[in-house]
Order: C-alpha cells, then structure tokens, then sequence
C-alpha cells in the first residue's frame, strides 16, 4: 500500500466560457484565481486555477474553457460531484447567498452524518458544500465571501461508476481506506491527510456511459510533497500494471496520468514547486502567465484569448 499519497491536489474541469467560469469561482465562491495561463496542448485555450491565498494543494479548481463548447454529458466513468469543505454552520449563509444570485439546482441532504448544500455550476457541473466541523485550513479572506463562512478547499470528490470493485482496490492501494457504505455510496478517505481526503464512489450499473463537455471533470490530482515521492508512486503503480505517463513539468506542479478501472482519469501531483513559482503571492493569477514553449507565441496567443474582466 502507498504513503505519499496524502489527499487531493487539484480537480480540473471544462468550461464553455473563461468570464462567466471566473465570475463563478471568484464572486459567487469567492475563491481566488491564483493562476492565469493556457492549457499547454491547446495554448489559445485558457487554463484558469482558483483556490486559496496560495493555491495550496488540496484546494485548486481549474478549468479549461472552450469557448461553445457543448456540454457534457453526465453518466459513469467520470468524477459526478465535486465538495468542498466550509465550516460548521455556514450552510444557512450560502443557501441565501446562492439564491440571491440566481445559483441552480439548490438541493439540502446529508451525506455520511454530513449536513451538504448541493447545487450546480454554470455548466451544470455537480457540486455541494459540506459543513467540516474543524477544518484548520483557511479561506480566502480577500475575496467576496466573509473569512467565516468561507471554502476551506475541497473535502472530496464523488465518482459515479458502473462496477466500483477494482477502483476501490486502487484506492486502498492508494493509501485510502474503505471507512463507510450507505446505500448506493461507499466513503473511502486517507488517515492524517490533508483536508481534501474523501472519495466516494457511488455505483450505478444501469448508469449510461458519461461524454465530456462542459461541466464535466477532465481529472482527478492527488497529492504527493515532492518529485522524489512521486517517483516511488509512478514506480509502484507500474509495477501492478497500470500504463502510467513519464512526468510531465506543469511548472507548478509534476504530473503523471494514469486512467482507472472505471475510466476515470487520474493524475499524481507535486505540492512543489507551487503556484508562486513566477508570480509573488500578492499578485498571483493578475497577468497571464505562458508554458515556456509558448512564451514566444505571446503576441499571437493574447490576440485570440478573451478578455477577463475582474
């Protein structure tokens, strides 16, 4: 069983439109955008993170938005619902907060002894806040949302799967251990992780397959401290036979992918070298920043990206 793994690092999704996915993270989620850069495969598409002050690992959102791109459509073999930790009794702040600015697909639950505000992004993406009673991490405060009733980072992330046998055994292979089952959910979480440390898996085996679009998640990161622990899981993974790419320099993170037995993709990620590789923390996410190989593409790339109002 793996070690290095101590949570997620970051969840990336798709998007039809770069304003109206920043004014969703940054104004109604009062996140901070602690990145503006391009996807490095398709550099006139941006690649927008949103997190904490500092985009600690654990609780970064990131998108690609495709301009019209259609979206989505949801089913098994992809991440269902992305949750993110606030604090304990914030729920009745955000249920006004979200109905006074037009959010979707309100909906109140529990899940595993958890009080959840579930609703939905602009894409239709699936998301819930849940009430973390102790989460140490701390919001961003210079954002729109109070400090209080702020997002800690994510508390986990749901997976809907035909068959969640074999994904469930990675996960424990992962360093993850199976801790509950109600109903159609079974709860899987890492021991002294770092706050974003749940999986659910939620089999349906009737479900239609997923096609991705806007609105859905591209991946999953899980976290690792450094290059030389992710090497040891690339290893390790390889040797139970899963087709694992080479590291890949994200320039503020190493990454390796791998796809799971449900089809969801997977990627390992470094909490270094982070997001203040080239910008200092008061400024991160202002000026666009570009992967090295395209940096001579700049004239180019900022005439075709739009403009993000902030």
């Amino acid at each position: 069983m793996l070690t290095q793994i101590k949570g997620l690092h970051h969840v990336t999704s798709m998007a039809a439109d770069a304003q109206e996915n920043n004014d969703f993270f940054t104004k109604t989620l009062g996140l901070r955008r602690v990145k503006k850069t391009v996807n490095f495969d398709a550099p006139d598409v941006y690649h927008l993170y949103y997190g904490d002050e500092t985009g600690s690992a654990g609780t970064v959102m990131t998108y690609f938005p495709f301009p019209h791109m259609a979206k989505g459509n949801r089913g098994a073999g992809e991440v269902s619902e992305t949750v993110f930790s606030v604090p304990k009794g914030s729920l009745g702040y955000w249920k006004e907060r979200f109905a006074g600015t037009g959010v979707s697909g309100l909906a109140e639950d529990d899940a595993f002894g958890e009080k959840r505000l579930r609703f939905l992004g602009p894409d239709g993406d699936g998301f819930a806040l849940t009430e973390v009673d102790g989460d140490k991490r701390k919001p961003f405060a210079g954002g729109t949302v109070p400090a209080d009733d702020g997002v800690h980072g994510f508390h986990g992330v749901t997976m809907r799967l035909r068959d969640g046998g074999a994904t469930g055994e990675l996960l424990k292979y992962m360093g993850y251990e199976e801790i509950d089952r109600r109903g159609t959910l079974t709860r899987y979480a890492v021991k002294d992780g770092n706050g974003a440390d749940v999986i659910d898996l939620d089999v349906l085996p009737g479900a239609p397959s997923a096609r991705q679009g806007a609105g859905s998640v591209h991946h999953v990161a899980f976290a690792v401290e450094n290059r030389a622990a992710q090497e040891e899981v690339r290893k390790a993974l390889m040797d139970t036979g899963y087709h694992v790419t080479p590291v890949i320099d994200r320039d503020y993170f190493w990454a390796i992918y791998f796809r799971t037995p449900g089809g969801v993709l997977f990627e390992v990620a470094t909490n270094e070298p982070g997001f203040d590789r080239d910008e200092d923390t008061a400024h991160l996410g202002q000026a666009l920043k570009l992967p090295r190989q395209h940096a001579g593409l700049r004239a180019q790339i900022e005439e075709i990206l739009p403009p993000i109002v902030d």
